[in-house]
């Protein structure tokens, strides 16, 4: 028996569903959980495509530069992944593939939180860049990042049932 036999064998006894109502629940926390991070990583991307066109972006260094594009790019690939599970849905919609949709929603969402994670590193180092320095910008993406493996993956593993 797999894992995911065991995930649905338990909804079953536990939950009483069956597993298209085990998907259709894990597609409305999917859709919930993208609308949450959509809205704020949209924000994000807008602010940083306005950065070329504010005064002080070429007192960035060659380094600020590069980082800038990297974050924008991670930014824009950020937006494209959360956005993905709904186009997937609209374009898949009563063709009854809620299971794709779960499956490669989540592996979206995942990859989409992730770019997210190295945007909002770029965002700090340039943040502090302009601010401070280049030595504060380094300082700054490394707390950043750790909090974010801390957080975002560290935490939730340490929290997993363990079987």
């Amino acid at each position: 028996m797999t894992d995911d036999d065991d995930h649905v064998e338990w909804n079953r006894e536990v939950r009483g569903e069956t597993p298209t109502q085990q998907l259709d629940r894990n597609w409305l926390a999917l859709l919930q959980e993208l609308r949450v991070v959509q809205t704020g990583v949209q924000l994000l991307t807008g602010f940083l495509l306005t950065l070329p066109f504010q005064g002080r972006f070429p007192d960035l260094s060659t380094v600020g530069h590069a980082v800038y594009l990297v974050t924008v790019s991670a930014s824009t690939m950020a937006t494209i992944l959360l956005v993905a599970p709904v186009g997937m849905h609209r374009l898949l919609f009563r063709q009854r593939a809620i299971g794709v949709l779960v499956t490669t929603g989540n592996r979206l969402a995942i990859g989409g939180i992730a770019m997210l994670g190295v945007t909002l590193v770029g965002a700090a180092a340039l943040t502090f860049e302009i601010v401070v320095g280049e030595l504060a910008s380094l300082v700054a993406a490394a707390v950043v990042a750790t909090l974010l493996v801390g957080f975002w993956y560290v935490l939730p593993r340490a929290n997993r049932p363990r079987s």
